[in-house]
């Protein structure tokens, strides 16, 4: 049992010299060196478009907002051009038929008699003369 404790102590400080070094190591080998410094320069990338989306991510969300705000302004605008429409197509019939009303009336000629339609007069009748002041009672 000492045997099997005393590996597994000798691995792990194994294990954290080991990383130790790595961590710590500034000498890499070239291909490997190649590598980070393509890796670290794709990373850079990245992060500067990364960036740039964001920042127009941002500034359209912001025209989007505005246009948003357009759209209700101008959809309230047109309900109450619809309203005023409306109700001046309202007057304008009523004015239409009241105008129509008032042609049709004035357009009425008089009833214009003719020779040939006209019946001949009757002699009035004449009414009895006053009596004086004398009743008959």
């Amino acid at each position: 049992m000492k045997a099997r404790l005393t590996r597994h102590i000798f691995g792990a400080a194994a294990l954290v010299a080991l990383s130790m070094i790595v961590s710590g190591c500034d000498y890499w080998p070239p291909a490997l060196q190649a590598q980070i410094e393509q890796l670290q320069q794709e990373a850079q990338i990245a992060t500067a478009e990364r960036t740039k989306m964001i920042a127009q991510l941002n500034e359209e969300n912001t025209i989007k907002q505005e246009l948003q705000a357009r759209v209700e302004d101008l959809t309230r605008t047109n309900r109450e051009l619809i309203g005023r429409v409306s109700a001046l197509d309202q007057a304008l019939t009523a004015e239409r038929d009241k105008t129509s009303r008032l042609t049709k009336a004035s357009a009425k000629p008089a009833p214009v008699k003719t020779a040939a339609k006209a019946a001949p007069k009757k002699p009035a009748k004449k009414k009895p003369a006053p009596r004086t002041g004398h009743s008959i009672r």
